[in-house]
């Protein structure tokens, strides 16, 4: 690197102009800083001094370029650099309790959004917490840099906003730029609650990552996620806070429906596709950075509950299979992760020091630095420090900051206000060098990224590009593979013999305590109706019923830390309606699974026709239905057997290495052609 750095600075000197002329103009993109020129070549005056800086030198090696700025910078602008929080455009009342619903426009919020209480646990924070900084404020008084996109709007408001706030880092003192994240915005999802999933949105739609998994198609993986990449950069979403390498070993767990399935293989495989189709083979300016999530494995939680929550804050690994939920990271690290992010969590096991494991030096040092060697950013997630301190929880905030800066985390996620991290050093609990290390990372991945040189998206561009007809096509066959077929004991499907159908989706959203929820039932009579299939809307004159059963557990941010049970009466289906129906007449049960459901409710010998879907669409599932497309997806994970199974299940254990556990194993899926599993 050295010698490239003296070969580079040798034709700088003497011979500068035929060295530019060997040399392709970076692309710039700019709004009020000035332009400097060597030879034909351009530059931007970042700090603007008039003079050609090496972190403005696009030619230099970004390791010359990280170290000159860092030179460059005052301690403030570091820690404010060590921030990542939320943003909110004008009218985004995005983790604003109460607020009315505003109109979104591209220009910016510029509240600061105080929290007094802790928005997961629901109780008082020692300390008010600022979430999320008015936005001009946060950039030129705070120094914030890293931020994290909630707003469901349009793709040309998005574009419009990101160029925006990049023309406001532009005018600050050194010019450095923003970098965006969001979580995912192109899956079908049920519990799409903030900091989960965006939902549906105007990016191209796919299966949620459950059915992605069921496809067993990797190429398609990859394409998706390449597909995707084009979409978020377009708008100017640079990093995502995806995806969840964590396993759905523990089938109560309330994220599962984010995850990969239950199988490490299967999920470092997926693992890698997304991560080499967001971020390419190395970063670079078309790349979208990737936060793989939520290092060492978020899956085992004791008893399913989730460690957002203090009845949820420790994982265990009672069948010892600790090195199986680290698997699907190593994959992400072998194929360029940019980020990890720890989980909350802190781990009941003897070998690991009792705290959240964004403090636990032997999970993030020992482990994922020295024995798997990644070198990329750690970033924690949000509110470890003043929300979720597990196992810390007598320490002041400056003392869990110095704990978890030692443990190795580079990027703080959920407080927009840098005064205690900044007092941390000050007070000399950490060096300065600690704080350059993480500097180090977090510029390395803007410059890969070709920030400095271009922050701005085409708005045009974003319009053409973002869910356009194409992409969607592609997502189109996604929704058909990830269909499941169960069981088709009457050999009921295809229906390929004109039927009368009486197509009901059940899925309760449910509503307030002590209040009626809206009518679960809705009933489907296609306008467009492609299949050879006659639409009823009485059951009564159908000759075959298609329910499609959502359940829903209420979403994880509704937990209240009770007993987590699985059956279908306790997740909001109205089981004696659809044994009613079952027991009519023929009857295909389709039953969405965001946890692996316990069905035993009206799996009582009449449901002999069963078919699995993961987020996908009504016209999909008609079309596997009526035999259009046949199907091909496979189970990602096992489900129980019964309640009874799921409780006595050890929770870091795949449901198929369970003895006597699973109704439905991973793997397992139909085909119309061979009747057998597998």
């Amino acid at each position: 690197m050295r010698l490239t750095y003296l070969i580079i600075l040798m034709f700088m000197g003497a011979g500068a102009d035929s060295f530019a002329q060997k040399v392709k103009q970076a692309n710039l993109g700019y709004r009020s800083v000035k332009i400097l020129k060597e030879g034909n070549l351009e530059f931007k005056d970042l700090n603007k001094n008039n003079k050609l800086d090496k972190y403005e030198d696009w030619r230099l090696p970004v390791d010359v370029r990280v170290k000159d700025l860092l030179a460059q910078m005052t301690l403030e602008e570091k820690i404010g650099f060590m921030l990542i929080s939320t943003t909110r455009l004008a009218g985004d009342n995005s983790f604003q309790a109460n607020a009315p619903r505003g109109e979104i426009s591209s220009g910016f919020n510029e509240e600061d959004l105080m929290q007094p209480i802790n928005m997961f646990t629901r109780k008082p924070l020692p300390v008010p917490m600022m979430s999320a900084a008015g936005t001009t404020k946060g950039v030129m008084v705070y120094n914030l840099r890293h931020f994290i996109l909630r707003a469901n709007t349009n793709a040309k408001i998005l574009a419009e906003w990101s160029n925006n706030l990049q023309a406001l880092c532009e005018s600050s003192r050194l010019g450095i730029p923003a970098i965006v994240a969001s979580n995912p915005r192109n899956h079908i999802t049920v519990d799409a609650a903030i900091g989960l999933s965006v939902g549906t949105t105007v990016f191209s739609r796919w299966p949620g990552e459950l059915g992605m998994a069921a496809m067993r198609d990797l190429k398609l993986t990859r394409e998706f996620a390449e597909i995707a990449a084009k979409e978020w950069s377009s708008v100017g979403l640079r990093k995502g806070y995806m995806y969840m390498a964590d396993l759905a070993t523990e089938p109560r767990w309330q994220r599962i429906e984010g995850t990969f399935g239950e199988d490490a293989d299967l999920a470092s495989n997926m693992i890698r596709e997304i991560v080499l189709g967001f971020q390419g083979p190395k970063l670079n300016r078309n790349s979208v950075a990737m936060t793989t999530k939520h290092f060492p494995g978020g899956g085992p939680q004791v008893g399913g509950q989730d460690s957002h929550f203090d009845w949820g804050k420790y994982a265990h690994y009672p069948g010892g299979m600790f090195d199986y939920h680290v698997k699907p990271f190593i994959a992400a690290i072998k194929a360029g992760t940019s980020s990890i992010m720890p989980y909350y969590s802190a781990p009941k096991d003897k070998n690991m020091e009792e705290v959240g494991f964004s403090y636990n030096k032997a999970v993030i040092q020992d482990l994922l630095r020295k024995k798997l060697g990644f070198n990329g950013i750690i970033n924690s997630d949000t509110g470890p420090i003043d929300m979720m301190p597990w196992g810390v929880e007598s320490l002041t905030i400056v003392q869990r900051y110095q704990k978890a800066l030692d443990a190795g985390v580079d990027l703080f996620s959920g407080g927009a206000d840098p005064a205690l991290l900044l007092e941390t050093v000050k007070q000399g609990l950490v060096s300065e060098a600690r704080i350059n290390e993480s500097i180090t990372r977090l510029l390395k991945e803007k410059f890969e990224l070709g920030l400095f040189e271009n922050p701005f998206v085409d708005v045009d561009v974003a319009v053409k590009t973002v869910g356009n007809a194409e992409f969607q096509k592609k997502a189109d066959i996604a929704f058909r593979k990830s269909i499941v077929l169960l069981r088709n004991d009457a050999q009921l499907l295809p229906l390929t013999q004109k039927k009368k159908v009486y197509f009901e989706t059940y899925y309760e959203r449910g509503g307030a305590p002590n209040t009626q929820a809206p009518n679960p039932v809705s009933v489907s009579v296609p306008k467009d109706n492609k299949w050879n299939i006659e639409f009823v809307t009485n059951k009564d004159d159908a000759d075959v019923n298609l329910v499609w059963l959502i359940p829903t557990g209420g979403g994880l941010f509704s937990s209240q830390g009770k007993p987590i049970d699985l059956s279908l009466s306790k997740n909001k289906i109205n089981v004696a309606h659809v044994n009613a129906l079952i027991n009519a007449k023929p009857t295909i049960v389709v039953i969405n699974y965001t946890n692996p459901w316990v069905i035993d409710e009206i799996d009582k010998g009449n449901a002999k026709t069963i078919l699995a879907t993961f987020g996908t669409t009504q016209d999909a599932l008609l079309d596997v239905i009526s035999g259009v497309f046949g199907p091909v997806g496979k189970m990602p994970f096992s489900t129980p057997v019964s309640q009874k199974a799921a409780d006595e299940n050890k929770s870091d254990v795949p449901g198929f290495m369970e003895p006597n556990y699973a109704l439905f194993k991973f793997g397992d899926g139909l085909n119309y052609n061979k009747p057998n599993r597998k």
